[in-house]
């Protein structure tokens, strides 16, 4: 295995060879030695070499799918660190902090039994983090959704969302439900509800499809399907018209050019940048993303095909596909139901959360507030992401102890 995993084959050394060579592009875009393009470099290359050492070591699942949030992650720190190198070398300790996260959820998503019963301690949990967001939460772009503690800000959101789906996974996996449908049914949009409240659109965006995804597959009561999507549909119309927050974003979704010094200013800035990298980008430095407001987290897509092309925006989505397409795998492959449901709710949660700010930058949906997974500037969005992959992987290692028997 030791043997294995140092040879020049493995995926790793193409992934170190690729930092390597953005770093010392961006040594000479920064016109002089920069110690912290160094201490990055070692910190980043560390961090990767030795989390898939723990990761071979630990786990008989799918080790591609923590490959392809280490890519994930090498763009998006080598993006973020030409923006602002401050805001890269945090990212780094970020990285170092959801790596430690990762295993820590690993560890413990594997070892203990029985989740499937905890159906009322993750309602439970969610309701607080809810109340604890309306309460103590500070406005940030339009949104109730950060809680600030001392010099520490976080997303209440992310650690619900994982919540939201284990509860999912309790319900049609458990043997203790929770009364009929209608119940379940009324927790489950009492989350979206929350999200309204706090005009968290993105957030209630993902929790829908992810909802809809499960429910589709695991309802008996195929009528129920047709209601809900029919229900969510009248919501979106009469939310056009009563919240002004969902009116803005619409309006400037469908023609942002009238609004370019207002609302418009940051999806046209973004456009402007996409073009402008043409298919092959600018080159690392001699873009000008710092033109588009918040570029570090929501547009940062944006900036990747900017100075790295549509082909570099292209390979960024082809390897949340290739995520996507394992996650898959391990859904299928996966005996137990609740961890089967588990696997599909991490894996549509990842992929949806891509698709909407990747399809919001590039103006091909209405533009909401959230972080590209793994690439994205933030502490709170990357951890929440590093414990998704966690429990994902655990949900993978059934797959080859099932392939060794059968192979046996």
């Amino acid at each position: 295995m030791n043997k294995k995993f140092f040879s020049y084959k493995m995926p790793q050394n193409l992934i170190f060879l690729v930092d390597i060579l953005a770093l010392f592009l961006l040594y000479f875009y920064k016109d002089g030695f920069d110690q912290f393009i160094l201490i990055s470099g070692i910190l980043l290359t560390l961090i990767i070499y030795i989390s898939n050492f723990l990761l071979f070591k630990t786990s008989s699942g799918d080790h591609y799918i923590f490959l392809i949030m280490t890519m994930l992650v090498s763009i998006g720190i080598i993006m973020i660190y030409r923006i602002n190198p401050t805001f890269g070398f945090r990212q780094i300790t970020w990285f170092g902090v959801g790596i430690t996260t990762f295993f820590l959820f690993y560890t413990i998503i594997k070892n203990i039994n029985g989740w499937e019963n905890w159906i009322k301690a993750y309602i439970g949990l969610s309701l607080i983090l809810f109340v604890s967001t309306l309460i103590l939460g500070t406005r940030i772009k339009g949104a109730t959704n950060w809680i600030k503690i001392g010099g520490f800000t976080f997303q209440p959101a992310e650690i619900i969302k994982i919540l939201f789906i284990f509860f999912l996974a309790a319900y049609y996996s458990g043997k203790k439900k929770i009364g009929n449908v209608y119940i379940f049914l009324g927790i489950v949009y009492s989350y979206i509800g929350f999200l309204f409240i706090q005009r968290d659109l993105g957030a209630a965006m993902i929790f829908y499809f992810v909802f809809m995804t499960i429910f589709y597959i695991f309802e008996e009561d195929r009528k129920l399907i047709y209601y809900n999507i029919a229900g969510a549909g009248i919501i979106g119309v009469l939310s056009y018209f009563l919240v002004h927050h969902v009116r803005v974003r619409v309006i400037t979704w469908i023609d942002p050019w009238s609004y370019i010094d207002d609302k418009g200013y940051q999806i046209t800035q973004s456009l402007f940048a996409i073009a402008s990298g043409g298919f092959f980008g600018t080159g690392i430095g001699l873009g000008h993303p710092e033109f588009i407001p918040e570029v570090h987290t929501d547009f940062i897509f944006s900036a990747i095909c900017e100075e790295m092309g549509i082909f570099g925006g292209i390979g960024v989505i082809m390897l949340f596909f290739i995520l996507v397409y394992r996650g898959f795998k391990i859904v299928l492959a996966q005996h137990n139901k609740f961890f089967k449901i588990i696997a599909l709710g991490m894996t549509t949660m990842l992929g949806f959360q891509a698709f909407i700010i990747i399809g919001g930058v590039i103006k091909m949906i209405p533009l909401t507030g959230v972080t590209l997974p793994f690439v994205s500037y933030g502490g709170s969005s990357l951890v929440a992401s590093f414990v998704a992959l966690g429990i994902l992987q655990v949900a993978s290692e059934e797959i080859e102890i099932e392939e060794e028997e059968q192979n046996g």
